[in-house]
């Protein structure tokens, strides 16, 4: 090529050298970027839907003495956000673990200095664990005194079941034995968060004005079971009607009115407030955020947070707390086969569809 006879021609093909080289020059530092980092991904909103907020009833007015906590019914106003439609899984928390090398609460000793007055055995690392026992009444257990949690040494999320129990045929189930610690890890990881109590109720109503239930106002509609949670003589027998006697897979049951699946029964879900029985007698109507401390009735001196929706366990008589304005707590430290976490994100709303 002569770039006097075809000037044009060499500043295109100067522009490219330029171009090219400068390509070569940064592609090194991209490459050791992305290999020096475990990522902790931007959330896609893939796999999340829009929540779009507002104004809402939260708790109720018709709370029996058992679910005193449920009450009082009050007006809160929150913010869109985007929710997981459904229950973390086995294998979305192992793509965390695998790009971390996280280690969960379960997994690890307790320091006996921390906390000199536990019996050796309750210093292993492992979780609290359903067993059903038979001969028991559960409106006599009360407090500690609950004999169908059994904790076991080696039960983690990797072991659901207890040393010997695996992930095989699991990785589409909600993780479980995971402290609220290693909630808020993941979803740090993720580039996520909790959700707050009165986001998780908003939530799960899907848009429905004080329902029962998350699907509406029959517990059985037409007479199918709407979620994974206990039928039978609990703690000794669940027939199974709804399918399952123990966690089941997400998606498992149809969504509500958002799209989010399993708001209600199969796993408790971890939310960002700490737990207070009396909370709703001062809550704001802005955006609640929770006491600023959690109950605390063990006196482990590490309080509670809350935890929502009800589980595989939850029966229509002992517990019955597979219901939107349900709501426990449950102990910083503590792990078990029933508890489990979604996570929020608080990026911009979808644009709006024009029609």
């Amino acid at each position: 090529m002569d770039p006097k006879t075809n000037p044009q021609k060499a500043a295109n093909a100067k522009g490219w050298i330029i171009l090219a080289a400068a390509i070569l020059m940064v592609t090194p530092f991209v490459i050791l970027a992305l290999r020096e980092s475990p990522a902790s991904p931007t959330p896609t909103n893939g796999g999340m839907a829009w929540i779009p907020g507002g104004e809402f009833t939260m708790g109720t007015d018709k709370a029996d003495e058992k679910h005193a906590e449920e009450a009082p019914a009050h007006a809160v106003v929150i913010k869109g956000f985007w929710m997981d439609v459904t229950e973390v899984t086995n294998a979305q928390f192992q793509q965390f673990v695998e790009a971390t090398g996280y280690v969960t609460d379960a997994e690890k000793d307790l320091d006996p200095r921390e906390f000199p007055k536990a019996p050796p055995e309750m210093l292993k690392g492992g979780a609290l664990l359903f067993r059903r026992v038979s001969g028991v009444n559960p409106f006599q257990c009360g407090g500690a005194d609950l004999p169908w949690w059994k904790f076991v040494a080696g039960a983690n999320w990797r072991h659901p079941d207890g040393p010997g129990s695996s992930l095989e045929g699991r990785m589409d189930h909600p993780v479980v034995c995971v402290t609220y610690k290693d909630a808020q890890a993941y979803a740090k990881w993720a580039g996520k968060r909790l959700p707050t109590e009165a986001e998780w109720e908003f939530a799960a109503r899907g848009g429905l004005k004080d329902k029962p239930y998350v699907w509406g106002d029959e517990e059985r509609p037409g007479g199918k079971i709407m979620s994974n949670h206990w039928q039978g003589k609990f703690p000794e027998r669940d027939n199974g009607a709804d399918g399952f006697t123990s966690v089941a897979p997400v998606k498992s049951f149809p969504p509500n009115g958002y799209g989010l699946y399993d708001m209600s029964g199969n796993v408790w879900e971890m939310c960002e407030d700490w737990y207070g029985l009396q909370y709703y007698k001062v809550s704001p109507k802005d955006s609640p955020a929770g006491p600023a401390i959690g109950h605390d009735p063990e006196q482990t001196g590490f309080g509670q947070h809350v935890i929502r929706g009800g589980s595989w366990l939850c029966d229509e008589g002992y517990c019955f707390r597979y219901r939107p304005t349900s709501r426990q707590g449950l102990d910083m430290l503590t792990s078990t086969n029933h508890a489990g976490f979604r996570c929020v994100a608080d990026a911009p709303a979808p644009a709006k569809t024009w029609k």
